[in-house]
């Protein structure tokens, strides 16, 4: 899979290195960089979100892409990696966390992005009032469920047949305040 290019550099959020010392760099996602997410999520998910989906939450500050300078000698070019979706749901009078989706390019696994994003977006999270954190996960997704793990979620319920293909999803959680 190709990743693809986008020619805006909006300011970055976080830098950091993962894997190889590539630099990648946090930031808010913009609409230039819809193409690419859509692409990391039909490679990453078998019901991917719709293009829409993504639309909709521009402008949210969780909404996050990881990217990297895309090593063309047009030095504004970057390649968005991976992604991060996660908003504030109302709860009982308290902001409730929930991060929505998340995934990193194919090629790019293994090397701390997702860990990266997850951090960012936990961290955006908290900022806007967020004292705990769900998310779900595919039963069978021991990578993912051992990345959530480090971050100190832990198991709520299961939630049978949730995936079209009729696997369970766990419902994951972590309190802010206590990590």
């Amino acid at each position: 899979m190709t990743l693809i290019r986008v020619g805006r550099k909006p300011p970055a959020v976080t830098t950091t290195g993962v894997g190889d010392g590539d630099e990648v760099r946090i930031r808010q996602a913009v609409q230039a960089d819809l193409l690419a997410v859509l692409r990391i999520e039909r490679a990453s998910f078998p019901q991917p979100w719709p293009f829409s989906a993504f639309e909709r939450y521009l402008g949210e500050p969780g909404f996050l892409v990881a990217v990297e300078d895309s090593g063309r000698d047009d030095s504004d070019a970057e390649s968005v990696v991976g992604y991060v979706v996660a908003d504030l749901v109302p709860n009982h009078g308290r902001a409730f966390g929930h991060i929505k989706d998340i995934a990193v390019h194919p090629d790019r696994r293994g090397e701390g992005v997702g860990r990266t994003l997850l951090g960012r977006a936990l961290a955006v999270l908290g900022t806007r009032g967020a004292r705990s954190v769900k998310l779900e996960v595919r039963a069978s997704n021991d990578p993912a469920i051992s990345l959530y793990e480090e971050f100190g979620f832990e198991f709520l319920r299961t939630l049978p047949r949730y995936y079209d293909d009729g696997e369970d999803a766990l419902i994951l959680v972590v309190d802010l305040n206590d990590s």
